[in-house]
């Protein structure tokens, strides 16, 4: 298992543990809630039962219903019934709603027997789940009536109920879970979508190269051939044709090396290597180069030995593209170049004296193909592509490179690799 799968499996657990959690404590919260409800009913029926308790209004109201005894009402025993029954459900909900209770009920005023003296109009139905509460009554009514009286409450869904009451936290919680599943799988989906762009582009990187490099080749083998049958004449043209292809040949050979990078391929084999031969030799070959070109080059390098884990191809490169720009963005240049050894580090310091760059560009020069306006002189072409290969290069090594730069004093680009102590 790779790294990247391993990382959407930790993700997607992750994802799934925190929905279990937030089910969980969803239980819980109706668990609590249940319990405080059961509580609140029972307060709710000690008011109620001691409201009934004595002979008032209400009560000889329900007892006249109950025995039909119309004697101090001018009306029918059905209507005083059905009075009977809106007045008691009344006082039921303004008991149950003063006790903190405002979910649907429906009661039932019952003997021992079951035969229902009043009940209401509408009953649940039996296929929903109903939370049943019996109370018995003492006083008035059970001593007129001559027999046990029970009141039955019924609340039926509660745990709906109980989640209206709790929308302040569930419903928040829920869409916040809902938001984070259709993020993950967006970027999934954006992950995979860019994989697939990155595999195009390398495919297509791979032929361009390699359609590139056949015909340079070819050019380089007909310029050899010339060159070998040119004896004594002006090589002038021939020369530049080397140059260039040489010059076109290292592009293509650039483009490929930081495709490979961006995939991630194992380009680098980092051994213990010092690093001094190779830069001494670099420095000379460079020195012997811009001689010719009227470019001021000096280098010192500090200590005995430069001793890194490292590979030698890659800085090489990387040193001779930090020199290659300060010698292409100055008009006359002056180039230094200075290593030594500070704090377990091999520290190589190349100063300009060139056109610098604008502080608000600094942070985007090591950014691929970037070029900043001022790239774009007469004679000062390229792709953008050094200082990505040079930074992308340190950070292999697992060093660091830093750049300096004032506008027409000059730039300094430091390097520091970590030293092999072992």
């Amino acid at each position: 298992m790779n790294k990247k799968t391993l990382l959407i499996a930790v993700f997607v657990i992750s994802l799934i543990g925190l929905a279990i959690v937030q089910y969980q404590y969803l239980g819980i919260g109706l668990n609590l809630a249940s319990v405080q409800f059961a509580k609140k009913v029972e307060t709710a029926s000690k008011a109620i039962k001691e409201e009934l308790r004595y002979e008032n209004k209400l009560t000889y109201l329900i007892a006249s219903a109950v025995q039909q005894d119309t004697t101090f009402f001018t009306t029918t025993p059905d209507s005083l019934s059905q009075s009977a029954h809106l007045f008691f459900e009344g006082f039921l909900k303004d008991k149950l709603e003063k006790n903190g209770i405002d979910a649907a009920f429906v009661y039932q005023l019952k003997s021992k027997e079951s035969n229902v003296y009043l009940n209401s109009n509408k009953q649940f139905n039996k296929d929903v789940k109903i939370y049943d509460y019996n109370m018995a009554l003492e006083g008035y009514i059970p001593e007129v009536l001559g027999e046990r009286v029970y009141l039955n409450l019924k609340f039926k869904n509660l745990n709906r109920y109980f989640l209206s009451k709790l929308n302040g936290l569930t419903l928040p919680s829920l869409i916040f879970l809902v938001c984070i599943f259709l993020i993950t799988i967006w970027g999934f989906r954006t992950f995979y979508w860019q994989q697939r762009i990155i595999a195009n582009t390398d495919d297509f990187i791979n032929n361009l190269t390699h359609e590139l490099k056949t015909p340079v080749y070819s050019i380089q083998l007909a310029t050899k051939i010339l060159e070998e049958k040119t004896k004594g004449g002006d090589k002038t043209f021939l020369n530049i044709i080397t140059q260039q292809t040489k010059r076109l040949g290292s592009h293509i050979d650039k483009v490929l090396e930081l495709a490979s990078m961006d995939r991630k391929k194992n380009v680098f084999q980092l051994k213990p290597l010092d690093f001094k031969p190779v830069l001494e030799k670099l420095c000379k070959e460079f020195e012997a180069l811009v001689s010719l070109e009227q470019v001021g080059f000096t280098f010192n390098l500090v200590d005995s030995d430069y001793t890194i884990l490292g590979e030698a191809f890659h800085l090489e490169n990387t040193i001779k593209n930090l020199l290659d720009n300060a010698k292409k963005y100055a008009e006359n240049p002056i180039i230094e170049l200075n290593s030594f050894k500070k704090n377990n580090h091999l520290i190589i310091r190349v100063k300009d004296n060139g056109i610098g760059i604008p502080q608000k560009d600094i942070h985007k020069v090591f950014q691929k193909y970037y070029r900043g306006n001022q790239s774009n002189l007469h004679g000062v072409k390229g792709f953008g592509l050094g200082l990505n290969y040079a930074y992308t290069v340190v950070k292999k090594h697992n060093g660091k490179i830093i750049l300096d730069s004032k506008e027409n004093i000059g730039t300094t680009v430091t390097i520091k690799i970590p030293l092999n102590e072992s």
